[in-house]
């Protein structure tokens, strides 16, 4: 069982943390929200709607974006290709339109570009946008499919471990950037991440995940001395360490 009366709310305007165990659910969780796995018990509610039995793109067009654990871009891309490729789920032109180019395809077109250039200037990867995303540095992979999942214009971000394998340098720029989403344009996010560091930093709010269950719920200073988080995640090490 993956994930057992696992039961929260995000909040408008808050990054809400995930941390846990490897095993602990954390992914399954994300898998559930955006329509990758179905639950077998429960329900899913996004803005009053239930979403709970909706594919993945209808999930995607309500506004639920995400990034993954391991990067899941189109490699043989552009920077610039690959955010435009987000940007399907708004266009409203036809076939015979698109196909055509002329009249309202033509002013999507310019519409969605502008969209993500502006998020390529956001996340500061002008130098990258014409650049195959498959021959580009981790990090930099790492911030384009974050670039791809803001293209989207989402109303909830969620970031699937945004900081896995990064370097210091290249986890602080990340941590900037998120921050920089929360607070510009005023996306709440759900984040999974394992850098503690990081969560005490920028996280509002924090669960803690063991066995698929949810063994504690609060700010980041309540969670850290937390006896049952120290237990089965923390470590008396790092308890003290804090």
């Amino acid at each position: 069982m993956a994930l057992a009366g696992v039961s929260f709310r995000v909040k408008a305007g808050e990054i809400l943390a995930v941390i846990g165990p490897n095993g602990a659910g954390k992914t399954s969780l994300l898998n559930c929200i955006n329509g990758f796995y179905r639950p077998q018990k429960g329900a899913i509610f996004f803005e009053g709607q239930p979403i709970t039995d909706l594919p993945p793109h209808r999930i995607a067009r309500l506004g639920i974006a995400r990034t993954f654990q391991n990067i899941e871009l189109f490699t043989g891309m552009t920077t610039l290709d690959n955010l435009l490729a987000a940007r399907h789920i708004h266009f409203r032109s036809g076939f015979l339109a698109g196909a055509l180019y002329f009249g309202r395809a033509h002013a999507e077109e310019i519409l969605h570009r502008q969209v993500a250039e502006e998020t390529i200037d956001f996340l500061e990867i002008e130098a990258e946008r014409k650049k195959v995303v498959g021959a580009l540095p981790y990090g930099l992979r790492k911030r384009v499919e974050l670039g791809r999942a803001l293209a989207l214009e989402p109303k909830l971000l969620l970031l699937d471990e945004p900081m896995a394998g990064m370097n210091v340098e290249e986890k602080e720029d990340m941590a900037r950037f998120i921050l920089d989403i929360y607070e510009e344009k005023e996306i709440p996010i759900l984040l999974i991440e394992h850098d503690m560091g990081v969560v005490m930093d920028i996280a509002d709010r924090v669960i803690v995940l063991d066995f698929g269950q949810v063994i504690a719920q609060g700010t980041p200073e309540e969670i850290k001395h937390d006896p049952r988080v120290i237990k089965a995640y923390l470590g008396q090490a790092e308890m003290r360490e804090n």
